[in-house]
């Protein structure tokens, strides 16, 4: 028997859809959301809005490019949570409707799982046990991954995310939206040791990333007041002191987990392990302390419904189904 399955993800700015059969990717649909861009960051009600519009032409995309039919789908899969409500509410009531119209059944899939199981989309693999830094916009989580549905969460953010605190910093800046990667770009060139930025300590292996965004604030507010041009001429070197020290952050955790947990393997999910920053820290790291660190492609490291559907083939095989009753979970823990 094939197993195939559709999967959909819309839990903020991405509407995607993706086709897997017997374990296998065949596609990643995904339609990008711009109209939030000249807001400097996702307004709720139009990601919902713009999602009502791009869902079906992805989901037609996706299955017309698989060669796979309606009638060949074993189950359709969807992210129920953690997420926007309206976004996520868009996405589950698509998936309950067509699920119910095919007869065939439901899987719900946790967006956090899913991106640690995107390493299993293409070789090589990670073997269990293995910690995970899921590093987003939303989130900023530590997990140590035991087997496919077997997870736990042994350190998180207790405010914002390190993605949250990228992006901050990037509009204080001046930086277009989403200021991550042009904040990333800059920090290249620049000299990581020209400000300093205070590095939060937080206990057992919790993290916390306000105090360094009200940090940048209060150092550009200082230093734009003896000089007009300050950001403009010290760009890139602001970029750079900022990646650097959010990086440290992370970085200092990561190694601490990997210590207590007698851990080598390690992996990062999420829209900023594309970070350059990180993952030349990850790669010293791996020198230093003889880490294998695994990365997923770049396309499966943002918001995308290829990790969600390999999420499901592996729920699919343990026979965990939900019903129509089903509802949309905003902060869903794993």
């Amino acid at each position: 028997m094939n197993i195939n399955i559709l999967a959909i993800e819309s839990s903020c700015d991405e509407t995607s859809a993706s086709i897997i059969s017997n374990g296998k990717i065949l596609n990643n649909i995904v339609a990008t959301q711009s109209i939030h861009e000249k807001y400097g960051g996702v307004v709720p009600e139009l990601a919902s809005r713009a999602h009502q519009q791009h869902l079906i032409p992805v989901v037609h995309e996706a299955l017309q490019s698989s060669g796979i039919t309606k009638s060949d789908l074993s189950a359709v899969a969807f992210t129920r949570g953690p997420g926007l409500m309206g976004a996520l509410m868009v996405g589950v009531s698509f998936a309950k409707a067509f699920a119910y119209a095919l007869k065939i059944p439901l899987i719900e899939v946790n967006h956090m799982q899913a991106h640690i199981l995107a390493h299993f989309i293409d070789e090589p693999v990670p073997e269990f046990p293995f910690l995970c830094l899921t590093v987003s916009g939303g989130h900023t989580q530590l997990v140590l991954v035991k087997d496919f549905l077997n997870m736990e969460v042994i350190g998180e953010t207790l405010d914002d995310a390190v993605g949250e605190a990228f992006d901050k910093t990037a509009k204080l800046l001046g930086l277009p939206y989403p200021g991550g990667p042009y904040l990333d770009r800059l920090a290249q060139k620049g000299n990581p040791k020209a400000f300093s930025f205070p590095i939060t300590e937080m206990p057992e292996l919790n993290f916390s990333f306000s105090g360094i965004k009200t940090a940048v604030l209060y150092f550009l507010r200082d230093n734009l007041k003896k000089d007009n041009h300050f950001v403009e001429n010290n760009l890139e070197d602001i970029a750079a002191s900022v990646q650097q020290s959010l990086i440290k952050m992370l970085m200092l955790k990561l190694e601490k987990a990997a210590a207590h947990h007698h851990i080598n393997t390690i992996a990062i999910a999420g829209g900023v392990s594309a970070n350059s920053g990180l993952r030349k820290e990850l790669e010293a790291a791996t020198e230093r302390l003889g880490w294998e660190v695994f990365v997923p492609k770049l396309e499966y490291c943002t918001d995308n419904a290829a990790m969600i559907a390999m999420a499901a083939h592996y729920k699919f095989i343990k026979g965990e189904f939900t019903d129509l009753e089903v509802t949309p979970i905003a902060k869903m823990k794993i």
